[in-house]
């Protein structure tokens, strides 16, 4: 017998992967969730780091917080998720309003506040959300943009525990995430509102995953429903002919319906799972996956549902019980025309008169609505980049980030525009935008009580009841364009590539065709003399016209792939996608190359 200890065996190699050190997280904001403690990337050295750049207003955003939830869950003591907040809008770049977003979407980890986007620039990011992963060593080696990453990140992770581990360099222990303190309040962000006929109002109490009863003051509670599970983050309510009210239970991906006298709830659509391209548009509505519907109204005999997760309109028929698309085609922009061929931007809000739906939509800072033959129009609005706080002729009014519209007795309506607190007002008859009332904090809805109109302050946590003014307020006008940096392309020929790189174990899944995807398009269209439409390149020459100085390149790229297991018969797959607007200036001497990451790292760019 040979008392001479064993040779440790031989730890496998490494996987090669592409790394670039790792620029410094800065931000003008500070830190939130950590105590008050600032983090650097020397002190989180040992552990895996996963860079979240998000902003609340990203309903994208939002979809990929839940994603990485179990992740974070799971790898708690190897892994921290940061949140690297990166506004859109003016009102995003408050640092209030962050504090707000994190505790009413429930993040529980350290999140950056940058409003100016200095780490978003240090990091080349070009899209909400995108996900960069740092190794212990405080390397990048991962980057993806959009949704549906989150098994390929859990891989990397379990590649980079066992690579790190068997170094050395893996360091485990609790993370620095630090909860805030709970406040108590009877309401916690309500969504929206709606009248009951006994003259109580109903209210979605969005974080507290509740419906909430109050009196006809708004104020006094009368009962509360869910709280159980039966409600994740609920947002628009409807009263149907029948006496129920339909709820947009909005992270469940469903349709519920309350009855306030016996207080059933009833799943009526939705299966709970998030829709993705590819999957069924209509049939039987417990069978059809939604995406985040985010407001209901009743018209014409059907509930039509605010699909904000892939910008459409879609109905729910409750004599067939069926779903189906009504609007849009899940690319996001303002794009006018029939139902089939229009584009909305994350519609929040609903409303619905005789002869209009009026539609709230939200990315897009419009208010736009579908008319009784199925046509989208835009009463205001120019598109995704322009917003603000200015009345007068609707053709150069703006508005922020609106969430609710709600019709008034004259034929106008009332629309809580979010994100400039205010409550504003657009009358079809004169084409006049007026601003109703200022300093209600982030308005996501309203709905009329007599003489009266009750707004739902979802930042101030209550239910405020205004009297409908005879004359507008007079506020200063402020226009505002996002503030992500154009980016500088030679004219004429751009070549255009989306990286997307398999996660290890898998590969594109090729079975029925082609895998990828990628459409182009732009505003204005005048912009692209060539390149533009659908095919199933991830890589495409485009030309853009020197005559048009600048504009917007709308890029929707989407990939699928598989577990590569040949005893599987039936491997697990996995759908990757993502939408860029990518603002693009025409210079001399600017790129020739426009590389977007879906997934991996950009090697013809390093």
């Amino acid at each position: 017998m040979n008392d001479a200890a064993a040779p440790a065996p031989t730890p496998a190699p490494a996987p090669r992967r592409a790394r670039v050190r790792a620029p410094e997280l800065i931000g003008k904001g500070g830190w939130l969730n950590t105590g008050g403690h600032a983090l650097t990337l020397a002190g989180l050295r040992g552990r895996v780091v996963i860079l979240d750049f998000w902003t609340f207003c990203c309903i994208n955003c939002l979809h990929v917080l839940d994603e990485l939830r179990e992740l974070e869950e799971k790898h708690r003591d190897t892994v921290v998720i940061i949140g690297v907040h990166s506004p859109k809008f003016v009102h995003e770049a408050e640092h209030r309003a962050v504090v707000d977003a994190v505790e009413r979407y429930g993040v529980e980890h350290p999140v950056l506040d940058d409003p100016d986007l200095a780490t978003w620039k240090q990091y080349a990011v070009r899209a909400w959300p995108t996900l960069v992963v740092i190794d212990p060593e405080g390397y990048v080696v991962a980057q993806h943009a959009g949704e549906g990453h989150a098994h390929a990140i859990e891989r990397l992770v379990e590649e980079l525990e066992a690579e790190h581990g068997a170094k050395g360099t893996l360091r485990r222990g609790d993370g620095p995430y630090v909860p805030p303190e709970p406040v108590a309040t009877d309401l916690r962000f309500p969504g929206k509102a709606v009248a009951l006929p006994g003259g109580n109002l109903l209210v979605s109490d969005t974080t507290r995953h509740q419906l909430v009863e109050l009196a006809p003051d708004g104020e006094s509670v009368v009962r509360r429903i869910g709280g159980d599970g039966r409600f994740k983050e609920p947002q628009g309510l409807a009263l149907l002919p029948d006496g129920k009210v339909v709820v947009a239970d909005t992270v469940h991906h469903a349709l519920r319906t309350f009855d306030p006298v016996s207080g059933e709830i009833e799943l009526i659509a939705g299966t709970g799972k998030q829709w993705w391209q590819g999957q069924p548009t209509s049939g039987p509505a417990l069978d059809v996956d939604l995406s985040s519907p985010w407001d209901v109204a009743w018209w014409r005999g059907k509930v039509w549902i605010a699909m904000a997760g892939v910008h459409q309109l879609w109905t729910y028929d409750p004599q067939t019980r069926t779903v189906e698309v009504a609007a849009g085609t899940t690319n996001e922009g303002l794009v006018d025309g029939p139902g089939g061929e229009a584009w909305f931007a994350q519609p929040s809000g609903l409303a619905a008169t005789e002869d209009r739906l009026w539609v709230a939509d939200s990315e897009t800072s419009a208010l736009r609505y579908v008319d009784t033959e199925g046509a989208v129009h835009t009463a205001v609005g120019t598109g995704l980049f322009d917003f603000g706080h200015r009345d007068g002729d609707a053709a150069q009014a703006l508005l922020q980030h609106p969430l609710g519209v709600t019709a008034l007795p004259d034929g106008s309506v009332a629309v809580s525009d979010t994100y400039n607190h205010a409550l504003r007002r657009y009358d079809p008859a004169t084409g006049e935008v007026t601003t109703l009332a200022t300093d209600v904090r982030e308005p996501s809805d309203a709905v009329l009580v007599g003489d009266d109109i009750v707004v739902v302050e979802s930042a101030r946590h209550r239910l405020t009841r205004l009297r409908l003014p005879d004359e507008a307020v007079r506020v200063e006008a402020v226009a505002h364009r996002t503030q992500r940096a154009a980016t500088e392309v030679a004219p004429g020929r751009l070549q255009l590539d989306v990286v997307f790189q398999a996660p290890a174990g898998q590969k594109l899944d090729t079975r029925y065709g082609p895998s990828t995807r990628l459409l182009v398009s732009a505003t204005p269209p005048e912009l692209l003399l060539a390149g533009d439409g659908t095919g199933t390149d991830l890589a495409r020459e485009l030309a853009l016209n020197p005559e048009v100085g600048e504009g917007v390149l709308h890029v929707s790229a989407m990939a699928a792939s598989c577990d590569d297991d040949p005893a599987n018969e039936y491997p697990a797959c996995h759908m990757h996608q993502q939408d860029w607007g990518v603002p693009v200036r025409i210079v001399e001497g600017g790129a020739t190359r426009l590389p977007l990451v879906l997934a991996g790292m950009d090697s013809a760019g390093s």
